[in-house]
């Protein structure tokens, strides 16, 4: 039995579209002789689709497409993910269902059990967990199939209390399918395999994975689906970041022999289901600027906004070019995305900018060879500080000055980007956002972030991966001490710590969830983490104002970390 998996990219909601791929894909596994073809977690309607849930309409569209579907299914199987309404009046409406399709019916609906509701999932918002499980017989094989979180409890630390594969596997299944969407962070790719690899071991059957690919707002899902054999060797590895297309024979899989080579034990899980997390506080930089999780999180950057853009129906952006690193390295993987004509950028200097900031944000595009203007402050500046005088009076200069500064430049930026139909893209970077050391309404403002899960010590790795072949971000915004240049001669050093001392305190405490004695246990200053946690938890309010942050980390800023504002605890 041939079986193909189509990794595709999906769009909430857009169930024309999401239905016309679904049917090309179904023709060409057709085609090319497949019997079944297999498509990701709710393709019908796309991951995650959240309140869209609760209006009927949207899941009457659902079972539209599945009857369109349906039609194309006379001599191929399909598995599609889709909304199924649950008949019970006991429970949620809904179930996160697999459907099977063959010969214009449903051949058996497959419901998923363990329902995530941590970090950026809250399916048991919507859905009902499933209480049954049964293999579904085709072509004379059967077939467990399960559904993204359903592969995820096993280990000495489950997370849930249940494992529908060890109900399904009393069935004596022939295989394994498991449709998912998961979603791409830098350390989660080989959790992936090794958890696909513990189940075929576990249940000495071959496994066929279909995960989504694409972005959806701030979350991005990488692909990588794969076929694994019963002896846990990867048959098949598709693609990261893009749309694939793969066709393995079941029964070739079937008679390969198992390796001589020994394998190793099934590594150790967590409670989160990670095996790859660092816990040594003197690895954690090293770890996080690691050339494979740089060039991870630049494809996604990229995906992210190509995404993003696409999707929202926007083909430009704009950002302000300050000289720093920060905007430098936005720019650079803007280009990248949506090509360096439909990249504008702006520098606006005011009297506090020194002159080679200038020169290195004009150098800097024309490498990329991106539009640019050139729109000093300073007058606007003092008009503000000319009006403003009456009630400032003779107060000496600080932190208000600074931030009319940058909320000047805010308002430039927004104007332009109304004007022409642009995206304004933030160049905040997950430093900044943690300690607050940003302007609300001025560098803080955007329609999409894009390093706002990006370290600052990964922000200088990824200039230097954007750099891997020849200089194009200049060296000099490399090199130079980072500045906000609101007032003279500041540097980020006055306000913060140094940052790879910075960002090992904040990985411990946002990624880790460290508390204050647990970090200064691992030879930190009491000091100064105090003073990091603190900061972090008073400019949450900062955060809760800010745009969509791009996630490439377990632990983002947004949907998937929600602390109180007003809280106290470790504050």
């Amino acid at each position: 039995m041939k079986i193909a998996l189509a990794q595709q990219n999906y769009h909430i909601g857009n169930f024309e579209d999401n239905t016309r791929k679904i049917m090309g894909a179904i023709q060409y596994a057709r085609s090319r002789k497949a019997d079944l073809v297999v498509f990701s977690e709710l393709s019908i309607c796309g991951y995650p689709p959240r309140d869209f849930l609760e209006f009927d309409d949207y899941i009457n569209e659902c079972y539209r497409a599945i009857d369109i579907i349906r039609e194309l299914t006379d001599d191929i199987g399909v598995i599609v993910g889709a909304p199924q309404r649950n008949p019970q009046k006991e429970g949620k409406d809904l179930f996160n269902a697999a459907w099977f399709l063959y010969k214009r019916e449903v051949l058996g609906v497959a419901h998923k059990t363990l329902l995530p509701n941590y970090d950026v999932f809250d399916e048991y918002r919507y859905f009902e967990p499933g209480y049954e499980w049964n293999v579904i017989e085709f072509k004379d094989r059967k077939i467990a199939l399960t559904i993204c979180e359903d592969i995820w409890n096993l280990g000495d630390n489950p997370l849930y209390r249940i494992c529908p594969m060890d109900h399904l596997v009393k069935q004596e299944p022939d295989l394994m399918i498991n449709i998912s969407a998961s979603p791409f962070d830098y350390d989660h790719d080989e959790d992936r395999t090794e958890i696909i690899r513990a189940n075929v071991l576990k249940y000495n059957l071959p496994m066929f994975y279909c995960n989504a690919v694409g972005s959806q707002t701030e979350i991005v899902f990488d692909g990588g689906s794969m076929v694994m054999d019963a002896h846990g060797h990867v048959v098949k590895e598709m693609k990261f970041f893009e749309e694939d297309f793969a066709i393995v024979d079941l029964e070739e899989i079937r008679k390969q022999k198992k390796s001589k080579v020994a394998r190793g034990p099934v590594k150790e899980f967590d409670k989160e289901m990670r095996v790859s997390k660092v816990k040594d506080p003197n690895k954690i930089i090293d770890y996080l600027i690691e050339e494979k999780n740089i060039s991870q999180i630049y494809e996604a950057l990229i995906l992210g906004i190509r995404d993003y853009f696409r999707k929202m129906g926007f083909s430009k952006a704009i950002l302000g070019s300050s000289g720093g690193i920060d905007s430098a390295v936005t720019l650079a993987i803007a280009c990248a995305a949506l090509g360096r004509e439909n990249v504008r950028s702006i520098l606006m200097p005011s009297q506090f900018s020194s002159e080679h900031s200038v020169s290195d944000a004009e150098q800097l595009s024309k490498n990329l060879q991106n539009p640019y203007d050139i729109l000093p402050i300073k007058d606007i500046y003092e008009a503000f500080m000319r009006t403003l005088q009456p009630v400032f009076n003779d107060l000496p200069f600080g932190l208000a000055e600074e931030n009319i500064q940058s909320r000047a430049r805010g308002n430039l930026l927004m104007a332009i980007a109304n004007k022409f139909g642009y995206i304004l893209l933030n160049t905040s970077n997950k430093s900044e956002l943690a300690t607050g050391y940003g302007t609300l309404y001025g560098d803080m403002a955007g329609g999409l972030s894009v390093l706002g899960d990006v370290y600052k010590t990964q922000v200088y790795a990824l200039a230097n991966y954007i750099n891997r072949n020849g200089e194009i971000i200049p060296a000099n915004i490399i090199n130079k001490a980072p500045s906000a240049e609101l007032r003279p001669n500041q540097k980020d050093s006055d306000s913060l710590p140094d940052y790879p001392l910075l960002d090992k305190v904040l990985y411990q405490y946002i990624e880790r969830r460290q508390g204050p004695k647990e970090i200064i246990a691992m030879g930190i200053e009491e000091q100064l983490v105090k003073r990091v946690l603190k900061l972090v938890n008073t400019n949450e309010y900062k955060r809760n104002q800010f745009c969509p942050i791009i996630r490439v980390s377990c632990k983002a800023f947004g949907v998937g970390r929600r602390v109180p504002i007003v809280g106290k605890y470790l504050a």
